[in-house]
């Protein structure tokens, strides 16, 4: 059996999350946009766990961890910011965001979804994207956006079944 990936496996998520946080700084100040501190705190928050994180979640630990008395259309730009520099993905299924793995080059968003952990699990398989692409353009469809989501289980839950 290969090795599961950091997501599914047991791992210290503040290496994840120093590491995104890293990433964002950089990408921020190439791109001459402003990181504040509730778009960092939003991103460290999302980046707790390698599982999708709701809106109303995060809105949630920023009023009980730190005591902060944010309403939702604040985490929601905050949210989107992090969207449009591509440092999360939204999972449309679950209405939910996480980490993006490769924020330092624009790609589609493509995941594996544990149904059981709720793990997500970025792929980067250019041909997925082009395979949709050129279906598209065969069909004069014009894509504005893709995320392909596949639910199904872990390595790690479905060896603990």
């Amino acid at each position: 059996m290969t090795t599961p990936p950091l997501a599914c496996a047991p791992h210290d998520h503040s290496h994840c999350v120093s590491h995104a946080l890293a990433e964002a700084d950089a990408l921020c100040s190439r791109h001459g946009v402003r990181l504040t501190s509730l778009r960092r705190r939003v991103l460290e928050l999302v980046w707790q766990s390698h599982k999708p994180l709701g809106a109303y979640d995060i809105l949630a630990v920023l009023s009980e961890q730190d005591g902060r008395r944010a309403a939702p259309p604040t985490v929601y730009r905050a949210l989107d910011f992090l969207l449009e520099n591509g440092l999360v993905h939204r999972i449309a299924s679950l209405n939910a965001f996480v980490g993006c793995d490769h924020p330092e080059h624009a790609h589609q968003g493509q995941f594996f979804i544990c149904r059981h952990c709720r793990a997500a699990i970025e792929l980067e398989q250019p041909a997925i994207s082009e395979s949709i692409l050129a279906s598209a353009a065969n069909l004069g469809f014009k894509v504005e956006g893709q995320t392909v989501e596949v639910v199904g289980l872990c390595a790690s839950c479905r060896e603990a079944q």
